[in-house]
Parts: structure tokens; C-alpha cells; sequence
């Protein structure tokens, strides 16, 4: 007997649609939905930085400050042109367009992301050592006092108005928009980083990450490929908070003060440095221990740190190491095919 192996997309498409099946007859409830996107989000947010503090080798720490960005030019955006808001006006463009340019917004979100990394990395890659750890916390910390000096946007009271863009796309047609966006951003994401990291620029970072001395002695243009690698990472990371502030309908500054980054760098040495499915293994548990210990409140902040500590104690390199499924179970590959 033949035995058909299924390919990832199609795997991919049948959980989409068993997804948004559930969500659209609510089997599942809006709580059980919600905790989908963020995890959905918190994959985009592990990976990206796992690009930068993983497979490059160097010590970003202001990861938030790039969601921030994100996050606020495609809030702006949408509502600016789909919605009557008292700051812009009346919708530059019918309501019903927003299904259709939803997800320019959110790369126009990932371009300004991107523009603010290669701000950062310009200065920052001229140094070697920590110093992409001190510039990035800085970074961090300038996006969001400028951001709370921007009364227009409503400065540290925060932004919103973006759940009537979603809800715009709901009179175009009754589905649940969020979830079909995360999670097609979501597998665009993890697609187009394992592709960067095995094309010629990721086995360039990956050399970075082994030796950059090394590296530049065997023609590797180090400072090129260290400025792509952070230009995407912090542009995926725009894209995150582009998802994040429509799933939510409401941004404040400090949604994405260095807590978030703090975070983000939990579930990226979580997952293992340089894995990619340890990045989306970790998304998925940090975003479940977050729910479980919510009734903790506070507390939850000395929970996790130590069970975090627990962690490093007796598996320091994280749950998948440097290593992706496929590696540690090479009888996987023979249900599933790549196309």
C-alpha cells in the first residue's frame, strides 16, 4: 500500500479552515480566538527576533520598540482611510476597501518598522560586542517617548479606532477576518525566514554567528548582511504590531516599553537559539503560561522569571537548542512534503 504524504500547505490550509470554521458557528468563544491570534502574533515576534539574537549571534534588547512602530503607522493608516475619526476626519476611501488593502497596511506598518531598523543598525554595526544591546534598549526607549509626545495620536492616552476597520470588513463579508490574517501572515513569516536563512545571505549570518572575523577574511560583506538581517528582523516585527493593535483595537506606548521586549527575548531563549520551530514552540507555550497565570496578576512577573531560571538551570540551550523538528524526529518527514 502507497502511503500519500501530505504537503505543508495543504496541512496549513486544512487547519485554517477548521479554524475559522470553529470561530465563524462559535464552537470556540472569543476568549479561546483571542488567545489563537496572540499566539499567532507572539510566533511572528519569537522568530523575527530569533533572526537577530539567533542565527546572527548578536544581542538585540529593544525588540518592542519595533512592534511600536508597526503597530502605530498601520493603526494610522487604517483609520485614516476607512473610518470617520475626529482627528483625520472623514474615510479617505470607502469602508468596504478595508478587506482588500488590510494587509498593505500591514506591510506598509513592516516598511516603517524596517526604515526605524535600519536607523538603529547604521551606527550600531560599526560597533562589535554589546553595543547592539545598549543601542537597541535605547532605540526602545526613544520610539516611545516620541510616541508620547505626539498629541495627535493621542500620546501616552494611547491610539484607537481600529475595531471599526475590522468591523468594516465584516460588512463586506461575516468571517473572522483577524484570524485569517494572523494566520496567513503568520505561515508567510516562518516561510520567509526559513527561506532567508537557507539562501546565500542567511548562510552568510549564520558565518557572522560562528566567526565574523572568519567570516570577513572569506569575502563575507558582514556589514551588508548584519544591516539586512535587522532590517527584516525589525520589519516582521512592524508586521507583528500592525496584527497586534487591530486584534486589540487599541494601542497605548506602554504596551511596548521594555516588558515587551523582555518577552520577546523570554521565548527566543525559550525555544533555542537559531530554531525556528523552537521560535514557534515557545510562542505557543510563554502565550499559554501568560493565560494560565493570569488570575496571579503581578505575581505572574515572579512566577515565570523563575521558572524561566529553572529552565537555564538544567537545559541552558532551550527547548529545541539549535536544532528543528525534523532533526530531532527524521521519521516526521516521511508523513509531509515541502512545496
Amino acid at each position: 500500500m502507497i502511503q500519500e504524504k501530505m504537503t505543508v500547505p495543504a496541512a496549513l490550509l486544512t487547519l485554517l479552515m477548521m479554524i475559522m470554521g470553529l470561530a465563524h458557528f462559535e464552537i470556540i468563544d472569543l476568549y479561546t480566538q483571542t488567545i489563537i491570534l496572540f499566539i499567532g502574533i507572539n510566533i511572528i515576534i519569537s522568530s523575527s527576533l530569533n533572526l537577530v539574537n539567533g542565527h546572527m549571534g548578536e544581542f538585540s534588547c529593544g525588540h518592542a520598540g519595533f512592534i511600536a512602530v508597526g503597530a502605530y503607522v498601520s493603526s494610522i493608516l487604517s483609520v485614516a482611510l476607512f473610518t470617520q475619526d475626529r482627528v483625520f476626519g472623514a474615510p479617505l476611501l470607502p469602508p468596504a476597501y478595508a478587506a482588500l488593502a488590510f494587509p498593505l497596511i500591514i506591510f506598509a506598518g513592516g516598511l516603517a518598522a524596517a526604515f526605524a531598523g535600519l536607523l538603529v543598525a547604521l551606527p550600531s554595526f560599526k560597533t562589535r560586542g554589546d553595543y547592539l544591546a545598549i543601542i537597541t534598549i535605547a532605540a526602545n526607549y526613544i520610539i516611545i517617548t516620541l510616541i508620547i509626545n505626539i498629541d495627535k495620536i493621542g500620546g501616552a492616552r494611547g491610539f484607537m479606532g481600529m475595531k471599526r476597520v475590522v468591523m468594516a470588513m465584516e460588512e463586506v463579508a461575516e468571517i473572522p477576518w483577524m484570524i485569517l490574517w494572523v494566520f496567513l501572515f503568520t505561515v508567510l513569516v516562518v516561510m520567509a525566514i526559513r527561506r532567508f536563512v537557507s539562501s546565500t545571505y542567511g548562510k552568510g549570518i549564520i558565518a557572522i554567528q560562528q566567526d565574523e572575523v572568519a567570516a570577513e577574511i572569506m569575502s563575507v560583506n558582514t556589514n551588508k548582511m548584519k544591516l539586512i538581517a535587522f532590517m527584516l528582523s525589525s520589519g516582521l516585527a512592524g508586521v507583528a504590531g500592525g496584527l497586534y493593535a487591530h486584534v486589540v483595537g487599541y494601542v497605548n506606548p506602554k504596551s511596548f516599553d521594555i516588558l515587551k521586549s523582555t518577552e520577546a527575548l523570554v521565548m527566543v531563549y525559550l525555544g533555542g537559539m537559531g530554531s525556528i520551530t523552537g521560535s514557534v514552540l515557545s510562542a505557543v507555550f510563554f502565550t499559554l503560561l501568560l493565560e494560565a497565570l493570569r488570575p496571579l496578576q503581578i505575581i505572574k512577573w515572579i512566577v515565570i522569571p523563575l521558572l524561566l531560571i529553572i529552565l537555564m538551570q538544567f537545559r541552558p540551550e532551550g527547548i529545541m537548542g539549535h536544532r528543528e523538528l525534523g532533526d530531532i524526529f527524521p521519521r516526521l518527514k516521511k508523513f509531509y512534503r515541502f512545496k
